[in-house]
């Protein structure tokens, strides 16, 4: 792999700011030493322009090139947070904190991003800025979009924006992309079914809730096989079913069914959304009993911008020498779509070789990855905003 030179340098270094990070996992926004970390490194490389407390414990960051006559600022995001999970690796470097764990590799991606900004630091071979996006609450918080909320992308000139997720089983150090929708839209939603609790040997005289729940999860799957294009994507997921006492001989008087829906098209978020609030409703009324809908809109579909995503993949061949530009899309969800909604960009996955899935006990980031992930990093700067 023609990895830049300085950054394979740099591997063992870069591997120990990623394995500290590893044993010291934060989630959501409270992320104050990890942070307090990524501060401290980017203040040793002797970058000045850092400002902390973005989202509550996000990090901006900019290195200036060599000159600046072009006027373009591209941002580069690694997301900083851990999961809540009992790790299970049996690492000398695992997690002290306990029921916290990087299982999703962002220890990985924070510390690759780190390795760019070092070498980006000591050589400014660029015309133009570079914003260093440290991102907290990726799993579930939304800490981008709470950062574009806060203005970054107009306060600190923001023209493009680059991403990178590293990927168990795609083998080591493969780059993988596709134009448009990349990873789906992940919305949230609660139903509470509310009927009329009762004996369970009259159920005559009861309003079952259990039945009524049992009928809309089976009828929710009407809308991925008869609502939705069979050429277009949705999930709909009930995971929890809940209801109000654990007897063997009571019929609830409420149930409550909490899941996901998942889509890589905006218009068919739109008719799941509809379709979901009308089944329930309808058919929690057709048991004579009520339905109370509370749907969530999280994260959007992550959607990658043609033209650069052309670029991205042009880099990352360059870097790995070759590319699979039409990548299969990811049902998951990611909150750099936000990022991907206020300005043009692209984000990458990364293969990780083979071994536990993310988000599972046993997962770990593959070291052997990092000067692959830091030499695209800092080749999207050079290539993007070439030395006058």
């Amino acid at each position: 792999m023609p990895i830049k030179n300085r950054l394979a340098e740099m591997h063992d270094e870069i591997t120990g700011w990623r394995r500290h990070l590893h044993t010291i996992p934060e989630l959501q926004f409270d992320l104050h030493k990890t942070s307090a970390f990524v501060e401290e490194k980017l203040r040793e490389m002797g970058i000045e322009d850092i400002t902390t407390g973005i989202a509550q414990t996000g990090i901006v960051a900019v290195i200036e090139g060599k000159t600046n006559t072009s006027g373009r600022v591209i941002g580069l995001r690694a997301d900083m947070d851990a999961l809540p999970i009992e790790e299970q690796t049996g690492l000398d470097y695992a997690s002290t904190h306990p029921g916290k764990m990087h299982a999703c590799g962002h220890d990985g991606h924070t510390a690759m991003l780190l390795g760019a900004a070092k070498y980006l630091s000591e050589t400014r071979n660029f015309d133009g800025k570079v914003v260093l996006i440290f991102q907290p609450a990726e799993e579930g918080g939304g800490g981008g979009r709470e950062m574009c909320k806060e203005g970054m992308m107009d306060r600190w000139g923001i023209q493009e924006v680059y991403g990178m997720h590293n990927m168990p089983n795609n083998p080591v150090g493969t780059f993988h992309i596709r134009e448009g929708a990349l990873l789906a839209s992940a919305d949230f939603f609660d139903v509470v079914i509310t009927g009329k609790g009762g004996h369970a040997a009259a159920p005559h005289e009861a309003i079952d809730t259990n039945l009524a729940a049992a009928h809309c999860i089976v009828a929710l799957q009407s809308i991925a096989s008869r609502n939705v294009d069979p050429l277009k994507q949705v999930v709909v997921s009930v995971c929890t079913l809940r209801s109000d006492n654990e007897s063997h001989n009571v019929i609830p008087h409420t149930v409550l069914l909490r899941g996901t829906v998942r889509t890589l098209d905006p218009g068919v978020r739109d008719l799941a959304e509809a379709r979901l609030t009308k089944i329930v409703q309808s058919t929690a009324e057709a048991y004579g009993a009520t339905a109370a809908v509370d749907y969530q809109r999280n994260y959007p579909v992550t959607m990658n911008t043609p033209e650069n995503t052309d670029f991205a993949a042009d880099v990352a061949e360059i870097v790995a020498g070759s590319v699979e530009r039409n990548t299969v899309p990811v049902m998951a969800g990611e909150d750099f779509s936000f990022m991907l909604e206020e300005r043009p960009g692209a984000y990458m996955f990364l293969g990780n070789g083979e071994g536990a899935h993310v988000h599972h006990p046993a997962y770990n980031f593959n070291d052997e990855i990092i000067p692959v992930g830091c030499s695209w990093f800092a080749e999207v700067i050079e290539r993007r905003m070439p030395a006058a």
